[in-house]
């Protein structure tokens, strides 16, 4: 894996246990999100309700479960399985961020990575979403169907667009290839930003029958300014 050095600050791990990712240290400042947060986006929220955002606009999909606030050192992990191809920290990701979805005791009847378009596939070579997604999957107990929506339209990158762009973006990206008719699906991604993409695929697998649409991300991204409230250790 790493050499038995942590991946973030190349100190020792227990190499003993396996845990050779991380550190004690590391793993114990990852920014894992404690609540109350809104259980549809998965934003600060009083007591956990459902948050102003949702009630006046309500997303596509149902609920969003998120491990980790989009903070030092989870962005770091996040940024080097997207960008960096270390693939040998999907494991890592996919457990913390399967923990949240299987807490609650959801039945889930497919997993599904958001996709990438092909042309993004072919630079990077793989979809880091899917990397995640398998071990989401093998925690739930539930199929994973990488083919099940595809995306359909190249779309621009959108890491430097608003809100309202980012949503005029994807529109119409994504494809449901077959039906599914009454299926809770949890739809698996590393980063949870404006909620744009999680919104039209979920739309798009509304359209095709879906009962339930949840997001399994491993992080969430907050508002500049916004506190993310933390679970303390």
């Amino acid at each position: 894996m790493f050499g038995g050095s942590c991946f973030v600050c190349r100190g020792d791990t227990d190499a003993a246990r396996g845990e050779t990712l991380l550190c004690a240290a590391c793993d114990a400042d990852l920014p894992r999100l404690g609540g109350p947060l809104c259980p549809c986006c998965a934003l600060a929220s009083p007591e956990g309700a459902l948050c102003g955002r949702c009630l006046a606009a309500s997303p596509a999909y149902d609920q969003t479960h998120a491990a980790l606030a989009y903070l030092f050192p989870a962005d770091v992990l996040v940024q080097s399985l997207k960008f960096r191809g270390e693939l040998a920290l999907a494991p890592l990701l996919g457990a913390l961020a399967a923990e949240r979805l299987a807490a609650p005791g959801l039945a889930v009847d497919v997993v599904l990575p958001v996709p990438l378009s092909t042309r993004r596939l072919a630079e990077r070579g793989y979809n880091q979403a899917l990397e995640i997604a398998r071990p989401v999957a093998r925690a739930l107990g539930a199929p994973l169907d990488a083919r099940l929506c595809e995306r359909v339209r190249d779309t621009a990158s959108q890491a430097d667009l608003a809100w309202r762009a980012r949503a005029a973006n994807v529109r119409g990206a994504f494809r449901c290839a077959a039906p599914v008719a009454g299926a809770t699906l949890a739809v698996v991604d590393d980063v949870m930003t404006t909620g744009a993409t999680l919104d039209e695929l979920a739309r798009t697998l509304k359209d095709a029958g879906a009962a339930r649409v949840v997001n399994c991300v491993v992080a969430r991204a907050f508002p500049p300014g916004a506190d993310a409230p933390l679970r303390i250790p």
